[in-house]
């Protein structure tokens, strides 16, 4: 991956793309320090750790730290990747919306702008919820009564409202003139921010070792060599794929022959990548996130809520499940099995041992059924894993499996797209 950066940066309009796209890192960075207005600054630190074992903690991780320091970029990009969800599962559900999804360019610039426009709703829905916990739980709004209360609670929601759209645009950008899936770059640059509490982290540890605790001691090399063995799982797995033989006839047209060769069709192991990963992630906090929102005395409410924790059993096991179902349901609307044999049919192609049409069309459902099984059993894995081991050693990891998974899928993500550039740009030579 490096050597792919090295050389793509040769090349002037990918070393441009590169830059271009570390500019909007650069600015999404700076909106994570930026406080809004109206807010105690004494009132962060207490901020900062009121997530404890609670959700807060976990968005504040996939913020970057701008949920910690009240930034205006608190939101990230959570308000659009739940529009995302709901649009996407609701474009299977409603007619009207999966005939907008057929329609081509035209199609999905009415779906992107309809997602917007959910993801508007959902910022100001979340931009009332963190106001009310920084105005009751945290006292950390400087005024909240008179007109002052009201004029402090209109700016303090409009900045995170304004601040997650800004995201979502800084993201769109990146897609159209940097490298890269935008969004999923500024998850990654988040994460990336907030592993100097690694480093922290680790200090605790030995702390507790040399405190009367020795397992710890045994603790720290068994999570670097899981960490070290789980990355490169993810790196084969992303590369892993299985290569369905396909046989062309020969043709005749004129006074030449074409056809006859043989090719393959490229069944990837990790087809869709981590989105699953974050889109369950994002699915399975709405719990822990609505209970951190309001204020409940009821014995069971407060038991529901604290379930739906990072930390708890029942959140890895829904984490798991939702893994699973979203990486089906990405690979069905990203790869039609029908589409893929009619295109062989009419091409003179064919799978050898099978006839073309609806056998053809099985076969290749058949098969992708059994490998996206496998990579989604895989990314479930390696995110509750350190749930389990976190729960059962006593240490805060259990964050580790799920923001590992990001990082690692981005940047091969980015990785790939760099060498699709140069091979587009006829530069193979580059990457030998």
């Amino acid at each position: 991956m490096f050597d792919t950066f090295r050389n793509a940066w040769k090349i002037p309009e990918l070393r441009k793309k590169i830059l271009y796209t570390l500019m909007i890192l650069i600015i999404f960075r700076l909106g994570c320090v930026i406080t809004v207005p109206y807010i105690n600054p004494e009132a962060l630190t207490l901020f900062a750790t009121a997530g404890g074992a609670g959700m807060l903690d976990y968005l504040n991780m996939m913020s970057g730290g701008a949920l910690s320091q009240c930034a205006i970029f608190a939101l990230s990009v959570q308000p659009y990747i739940n529009a995302s969800i709901i649009i996407q599962l609701l474009t299977v559900a409603i007619p009207a919306l999966e005939r907008m999804s057929k329609e081509g360019e035209e199609g999905r610039r009415k779906l992107t702008r309809i997602t917007r426009y959910t993801g508007a709703g959902f910022a100001v829905a979340m931009s009332i919820g963190y106001y009310m916990i920084l105005r009751n739980q945290m006292q950390a709004v400087a005024y909240t009564s008179g007109w002052e209360g009201v004029l402090a609670g209109i700016v303090i929601v409009l900045s995170f409202t304004a601040g997650a759209q800004l995201i979502t645009w800084l993201g769109e950008q990146i897609d159209a003139n940097g490298i890269g899936n935008g969004i999923s770059l500024l998850i990654f640059a988040g994460i990336i921010s907030r592993w100097s509490d690694v480093i922290t982290a680790t200090r605790s540890l030995l702390t507790r070792a040399a405190n009367g605790e020795p397992k710890y001691y045994v603790f720290l090399p068994l999570i670097a060599i899981l960490a070290l063995v789980v990355i490169m799982f993810v790196v084969v797995l992303t590369n892993a794929e299985r290569r369905i033989p396909v046989q062309y006839a020969k043709r005749v047209v004129g006074r030449k022959m074409y056809g006859g060769q043989a090719s393959h069709i490229p069944l990837k192991v990790n087809m869709s990548g981590v989105m699953p990963v974050i889109f369950a992630s994002m699915l399975a906090s709405i719990p822990g996130l609505i209970g951190s929102f309001i204020q409940v005395k009821s014995p069971f409410w407060v038991s529901f809520f604290r379930v739906f924790n990072y930390r708890s059993f029942l959140y890895a096991v829904v984490l798991f499940v939702l893994i699973i179902a979203f990486n089906y349901f990405y690979v069905a609307i990203q790869y039609n099995p029908v589409e893929i044999a009619n295109n062989l049919r009419k091409n003179n192609g064919a799978i050898p041992g099978i006839r073309p049409g609806k056998p053809t069309s099985d076969f290749i459902t058949k098969s992708l059924s059994k490998i996206t099984f496998i990579g989604a059993i895989f990314l479930g894995i390696v995110a509750i894993l350190p749930i389990i081991l976190g729960n059962l050693t006593g240490t805060n990891i259990q964050l580790g499996g799920t923001s590992l998974l990001i990082v690692v899928g981005v940047a091969l993500d980015t990785g790939r797209s760099m060498e699709s550039y140069m091979l587009m740009r006829h530069h193979k030579g580059f990457l030998e």
